[in-house]
């Protein structure tokens, strides 16, 4: 089963999104702030990794930026969620090192082709 490390500090984004991803066949572990995240990606190494930039202890900016920096997770895709779409935003997380950028609210349809589109198709679900 094709695992995803979804970042993110909102329950409800959480419930919501890591639902609908189980439902497509995805095995998904929760961080709930971007310091765990690294932990997470380390330990659990995800095929792919949705980051929110606004996290506490440690920021999604900068979250990315130590995954890159580590030859163990450096290449695991990274699609940034963020929902402050301001002018700028998707420069900001592709500079920090994130694969793809999305905002929310999530539209599934659109994140699903993202995700497809950046992991190996023989680990599709």
């Amino acid at each position: 089963m094709v695992r995803i490390l979804y970042v993110e500090d909102n329950e409800d984004n959480v419930y919501m999104l890591s639902a609908r991803l189980r439902r497509k066949g995805y095995e998904v572990v929760v961080a709930t702030d971007g310091d765990q995240g690294v932990a997470r990606a380390r330990s659990d190494a995800p095929a792919l990794i949705l980051m929110d930039l606004s996290l506490p202890v440690l920021d999604g900016w900068e979250a990315t930026r130590r995954l890159k920096a580590l030859a163990e997770t450096r290449g695991i895709p990274v699609i940034a969620l963020s929902s402050h779409a301001m002018a700028g935003d998707r420069e900001a997380a592709l500079a920090a090192g994130c694969d793809d950028f999305d905002t929310k609210p999530v539209d599934f349809a659109r994140l699903l082709g993202k995700i497809k589109a950046l992991l190996p198709k023989e680990s599709m679900p």
